[in-house]
């Protein structure tokens, strides 16, 4: 990660930044990819994000843990924690179009028919059948309409320059790939690995079929994502990415994948999928394999909760004005379970802000509805609310045969019951709802001396809520 390498739509350029501020740990020693990349991964958890420098096969260096934090996903994009949410909702309200490259250090090497069994690719648990590739962002084109699509899916070398490509059938890319095969084509795809996090959490986003998320990315750089023709077909890839597979997706040969980890910690089989043949690799001449750690693991969790999360938010305030955050957080998988903040929520608001959500992800089977003073991404404050707020007889909903994801862990028949939690105060519940806290100045004034002692402490809760 040299100084003339450090664009700043690199991911090279993020984890030198990381370095600098001791958040990089390096690995000198050989590691196997197969198990031995995922048990580094999962001992650090929350911790730096990792660069392994010799693994026992391939040729290329391969990081992991870049975004294993909420403060991690916001340095990346620029922002704080507490603006984290307002600035992914602004990028998807204002998408800023890609600008068009003639060249890019992601084609500095081409690679014709590529073996991806070359690539240090982790094998990370022993009840899965192979290697996968979880940091793939995925870029197609419709033909037929010119719409783009930038997302993810999981990828299982073959042998050779093939892979099963894990897809769920309501997934945009399979909608995608259908409508491909209804004209006898074939869908041509881009699978870049090595990506800015602002990329990164544009392809989990929840968006409209044809709402380019690559236009998303731009608006959170605050600048057009450079984009570079694949050679192959012609998709335009982020230019400063480390690894570019150039292929198509054939809806016509199907396999069975086997058991595969899942965002919430077990395993699932979806029984068959599509094959993807790659023609090409083009890579930087130093490119980094980049691998997500898949499972109920944070980065995991976080990249897809986060991003759900800001679509909810935007979804929700579309019904109800009041909705001032939604977290889609680490308990609930970053899947199964959200967080709605409601600023002086009118009566019924509760009740209409979890049917908006799960009306917009079939996945989220639990809502809790909080005040907006209460932090929706800490798990103590919402308890807090949960315990002081919520009359079990009368603020608890159960809504059985709801749609559900294949994904979810115990649908059955495609559909799941439904929680809601209503943990919004109300006047007639009690004389009055004062946190019992010190004054705000006595507060400063011990945060200032504290601070001054090396002690840099989380905004206070009023031990309760914040006041």
């Amino acid at each position: 990660m040299t100084g003339a390498t450090l664009h700043s739509q690199s991911l090279r350029g993020f984890l030198a930044g990381l370095e600098a501020e001791g958040q990089l740990l390096r690995i000198g020693e050989t590691v196997d990819p197969r198990f031995e990349m995922s048990a580094y991964l999962t001992e650090v958890w929350d911790g730096p994000a990792v660069l392994f420098e010799r693994p026992s096969q391939g040729e290329m260096a391969v990081v992991g843990n870049v975004l294993n934090s909420l403060a991690r996903i916001a340095r990346g994009l620029g922002s704080t924690p507490a603006d984290l949410q307002s600035k992914l909702v602004a990028a998807i309200d204002r998408p800023l179009p890609s600008r068009l490259v003639e060249a890019g250090p992601c084609q500095d090497v081409e690679i014709a028919e590529p073996d991806l069994g070359r690539l240090p690719i982790p094998t990370f648990f022993e009840r899965e059948t192979g290697p996968y590739v979880t940091a793939g962002a995925i870029v197609t084109a419709d033909s037929a309409t010119g719409r783009r699509n930038l997302s993810f899916a999981r990828l299982k070398p073959l042998g050779g320059n093939r892979a099963f490509i894990g897809i769920a059938p309501n997934h945009h890319l399979a909608v995608m790939a259908r409508a491909a095969a209804a004209r006898g084509e074939k869908l041509p795809i881009a699978v870049v690995i090595g990506n800015h996090p602002a990329v990164l959490m544009a392809a989990a986003l929840y968006l409209g079929l044809g709402d380019d998320e690559m236009e998303v990315a731009g608006a959170l750089l605050g600048q057009p994502v450079e984009v570079i023709r694949c050679r192959s077909h012609g998709l335009p890839v982020p230019a400063q990415a480390e690894i570019v597979l150039e292929g198509w997706i054939d809806t016509n040969e199907l396999l069975e994948e086997g058991p595969v980890s899942e965002f919430h910690g077990l395993f699932e089989d979806y029984g068959r999928g599509q094959v993807a043949t790659f023609t090409r690799m083009t890579r930087r001449k130093d490119a980094i394999y980049q691998a997500i750690q898949p499972g109920f693991h944070p980065e995991h969790v976080l990249i897809g909760g986060v991003s759900i999360a800001a679509g909810l938010c935007r979804h929700v305030r579309r019904s109800v004005p009041s909705c001032q955050s939604v977290s889609v957080g680490m308990g609930g998988a970053g899947r199964l379970h959200a967080v709605v903040g409601l600023g002086e929520p009118r009566p019924g608001d509760p009740r209409k802000a979890m049917f908006a959500v799960w009306s917009a992800v079939n996945l989220i089977k639990q809502v809790v509805v909080i005040d907006a003073d209460i932090d929706a991404w800490d798990p103590l404050q919402v308890e807090w609310a949960i315990a002081t707020c919520m009359k079990a007889d009368r603020d608890i909903l159960v809504v059985p045969g709801v749609r559900a994801d294949r994904s979810e862990p115990l649908e059955r028949e495609g559909v799941v019951a439904k929680l809601g939690i209503d943990a919004t105060r109300r006047a007639g519940d009690r004389p009055d709802w004062q946190p019992a806290a010190p004054p705000p100045g006595a507060l400063a004034k011990a945060r200032a001396v504290l601070a001054g002692k090396g002690l840099v402490l989380p905004p206070g809760f009023g031990k309760g809520r914040r006041s």
